[in-house]
């Protein structure tokens, strides 16, 4: 229950961030986030529907898909994320004096706050919705950055903007925001970048039943100590960047006094997960 209260909060944070960066300097400034708040920013600045209205409706049906193939929990976290920036967009106020005056200084720092907003949003194991759904359901599939891919798809909706109007310069603006926005999602949500650990342990069952508990292979390789000539056993395992606090608790709590090598991994082929 705490977990679940604190990942909610979580999420409620950073649909705050997301709003602020939509309301204090995107908006402003008539700059696009991309995705699906992009398509309402759009909607928004050419028709008289309101951004935090056609944010909600251009969400849900991309949340219905999700629902059955990312899982409920992570859906139930988007849900509370769309709702709730929804929400928070309504209620901050747009500012009649610019903060930042300069479109790409605005872009900046509106890109930073969206991108710390959903990084968080993913970290609490949701999403901002939108956009960020398809993003999960590709990299659930193919093992690539989340941020990446949100990158790519968010560029389409910039150069739709620069071609039905014309202003190339926001677009060109906006795309620095969406850019931005990746990279400080892929720096919070790191659960792409995968590490090995190598374990030399004394207490090896006593390991092995902790590390078997995680949806991650293990596997028992047996050494001998070049000096000492005594055999020992290694484990092997690959997991994530986001995984490894976890991991290394483990180890401390089951034998302090063992040896871990943790390198990063390049690539991994073959099942990673373990069901």
């Amino acid at each position: 229950m705490y977990k679940l209260v604190s990942r909610s909060l979580a999420v409620i944070f950073g649909a705050v961030l997301i709003a602020a960066g939509f309301n204090l300097f995107l908006i402003p400034h008539k700059l696009l986030s991309g995705g699906v708040s992009g398509l309402s920013m759009l909607t928004g600045y050419f028709t008289s529907f309101s951004i935090s209205t056609m944010y909600l409706v251009y969400n849900i049906p991309l949340l219905i898909a999700g629902l059955f193939l990312l899982g409920k929990r992570f859906i139930g976290l988007s849900i509370l994320s769309v709702v709730t920036t929804t929400w928070f967009i309504a209620l901050i106020p747009v500012p009649a004096k610019m903060l930042a005056q300069d479109a790409l200084l605005a872009s900046v720092f509106g890109g930073v706050l969206v991108g710390l907003g959903a990084g968080i949003s993913f970290r609490a194991g949701g999403s901002s919705g939108g956009f960020d759904i398809l993003g999960s359901i590709v990299t659930k599939y193919r093992d690539f950055p989340v941020g990446s891919v949100l990158v790519v798809l968010n560029t389409l909706v910039v150069l739709a903007m620069g071609y039905l109007n014309g202003e190339w310069n926001l677009a060109l603006a906006s795309m620095v925001s969406i850019y931005l926005s990746g990279k400080v999602v892929d720096y919070i949500h790191i659960s792409h970048v995968k590490v090995t650990l190598f374990i030399i342990t004394n207490q090896t069952d006593a390991m092995l039943e902790k590390l078997l508990g995680l949806p991650r292979g293990v596997t028992l390789i047996k050494t001998e100590g070049a000096f000492s000539h005594k055999e020992k056993d290694m484990l092997m395992t690959v997991t994530t960047k986001y995984e490894l606090a976890e991991l290394r608790e483990i180890i401390k709590s089951t034998d302090p006094a063992a040896f871990v090598n943790i390198v990063e991994t390049v690539g991994v082929m073959g099942s990673f997960r373990r069901s």
